[in-house]
């Protein structure tokens, strides 16, 4: 079974009203701090990945290395076009799908893209009355493990946690 996380990028400075320069905007002094505790809780708990995936959006790649210098063990880390805002779910569910089944993946993105996918992964994501509604704070971190990506990805949320929570481990 891979195992699956979803971590949102940390505090980032003001939004852009022009795409191109939002697609710049970096982690602020306190966004960076908050993701290197996140980290170090990260690998102080034990927690490592075969491959870090990010956005390629500044303040997701900034919170990815971040992530990278943190663990204990040397991680592939790569920029992934799928978890960009814009980014196709299926695309990325494709590309996870031809993993290793027991690799450990971090994927570091934005919101609501990393909702909607952690909605998808457990089985409850789409539109209607029955959609679950998940608040992934921002340098928040959600374990899932990945059952099957045939017909449609699916798996269970295994634990959700804000970065409050995350620092108290360490």
């Amino acid at each position: 079974m891979m195992e699956l996380y979803f971590l949102r990028h940390g505090e980032a400075g003001k939004r852009a009203p022009v795409a191109a320069r939002d697609r710049e905007r970096a982690l602020t002094a306190a966004g960076r701090e908050e993701v290197e505790e996140v980290a170090e809780a990260m690998a102080k708990s034990g927690i490592e990945f075969d491959l870090i995936a990010t956005s390629p959006l500044k303040r997701a790649k900034e919170t990815a290395v971040i992530v990278e210098k943190a663990q204990k063990q040397k991680t592939a880390f790569e920029e992934w076009q799928e978890l960009s805002p814009e980014g196709s779910r299926e695309a990325l569910y494709r590309r996870l799908a031809r993993l290793k089944p027991d690799s450990a993946v971090l994927c570091v993105g934005h919101e609501p893209y990393l909702t909607t996918a952690l909605g998808e992964v457990i089985g409850r994501g789409g539109e209607g009355s029955d959609r679950l509604r998940i608040a992934l704070k921002k340098g928040g971190l959600a374990k899932t493990i990945v059952l099957g990506f045939s017909p449609r990805i699916n798996g269970e949320l295994r634990w959700l946690m804000t970065p409050k929570q995350l620092r108290k481990l360490a």
